[in-house]
């Protein structure tokens, strides 16, 4: 019976003994791989960050133009360089005026810069962008400007 009992303890020790967790050298090893992991996914994720931006700002742009659109329709013409955009959501003192064009207020660009608006256009009828990352005209990359005429 005392063989029986010795052995159970063996096993119970054995058990425990496995139980215990894993060693610092396995988690140093895991914690390697992830670096590793992280420092080549990471730069493809950004750069998708920047390119979605530029997305999000031609869809910005091409909602304003529709709303822009709209406005000329009623009034006959699109707001001045001096009234701008908050043309779309408050009456600039028109006649004919059928808004707010906007149901909400006139978003910045996904930088968190105000849309340069420009009637006359020099491109068309009006020139309506976003000047990208930078904040100033031209640039390339996640820098460029995102335009309404193009």
């Amino acid at each position: 019976m005392e063989k029986n009992h010795v052995r159970f303890r063996e096993n119970e020790y054995k058990i425990a003994r496995r139980q215990k967790g894993f060693t610092l050298i396995e988690l140093l090893i895991v914690m390697i791989i992830l670096g590793l992991l992280a420092a080549l996914v990471a730069p493809k994720m950004f750069q998708k960050v920047g390119s979605s931006k530029q997305k999000a700002a031609k869809a910005q742009i091409s909602m304003l133009s529709t709303a822009l659109d709209a406005y000329r329709l009623d009034i006959g013409s699109y707001p001045s360089s001096e009234e701008g955009l908050d043309a779309l959501r408050k009456n600039p003192n028109r006649d004919t005026w059928d808004g707010p064009y906007m149901s909400k207020d006139i978003p910045p660009d996904p930088w968190g810069h105000a849309y340069v608006y420009r009637f006359p256009g020099e491109h068309g009828d009006y020139d309506l962008y976003s000047l990208g990352a930078d904040g100033q005209e031209g640039g390339e990359g996640e820098n460029a400007d995102v335009v309404s005429w193009e």
